[in-house]
């Protein structure tokens, strides 16, 4: 990864942890999202609390897993990170997020793309586990740039949705789509760059 997508990886990554380390911290419940979801937020506080707070370690650890330095110097550490991040951020969030997705307002389109992003997070973190347990590094290493893909719809969420209504996209409209938009497209950008990483491999060797 160059520089410049490194840092941007990173001020991406780590201004959504401090916004919602904030927000979730020190402001009301559903405070800062919008009104029509304020009720539901509310009332399943508990589970909301537990997916953003999972997904904040995700989202923080995350961009470490992918320091070859770290990596080289301190593999031990690269190791406990992982865990923390699978076991803490992947697991936990990913299952507070299937719960709740049930929840997700705009009806049975948002539902199914909040629950379909859990259950790909949640299996993607399981296939790099078991990856990284069968000694497999390099298949772990996929399923570990996948599996970040998808945290990193946190992200893309607080992208799409500021940026929709500035649009003046209705949020009813807007909202269904991003719950898919937020993550596919991550998905299919990491899956075309690991095949053409590997399709460069046999011209370089």
């Amino acid at each position: 990864m160059r520089l410049a997508g490194k840092i941007l990886l990173y001020f991406l990554a780590f201004g959504v942890v401090g916004y919602s380390a904030v927000v979730y911290s020190l402001l009301p419940m559903g405070a800062a999202v919008h009104p029509d979801m304020k009720a539901d937020f509310v009332a399943h506080s508990a589970f909301i609390y537990t997916h953003i707070m999972a997904a904040i370690v995700a989202l923080a650890l995350g961009p470490f897993q992918f320091s070859t330095r770290l990596r080289r110097r301190n593999l031990r550490l690269h190791r406990w990170l992982g865990r923390l991040y699978l076991g803490i951020g992947v697991l936990v969030g990913g299952m507070a997020g299937l719960y709740i997705s049930q929840f997700a307002f705009g009806g049975l389109a948002a539902l199914l793309g909040f629950a379909s992003l859990a259950m790909c997070w949640l299996f993607t973190g399981l296939r790099a586990c078991r990856a990284a347990r069968n000694g497999a590094i390099e298949q772990h290493r996929k399923w570990m740039v996948r599996n970040f893909a998808l945290t990193f719809a946190a992200v893309t969420l607080r992208i799409y949705v500021p940026a929709s209504l500035a649009g003046g996209v209705d949020f009813a409209v807007a909202y269904p789509i991003i719950a898919w938009l937020c993550w596919v497209p991550n998905l299919l950008v990491v899956e075309w760059y690991l095949n053409t990483a590997n399709a460069a491999r046999p011209r370089l060797a």
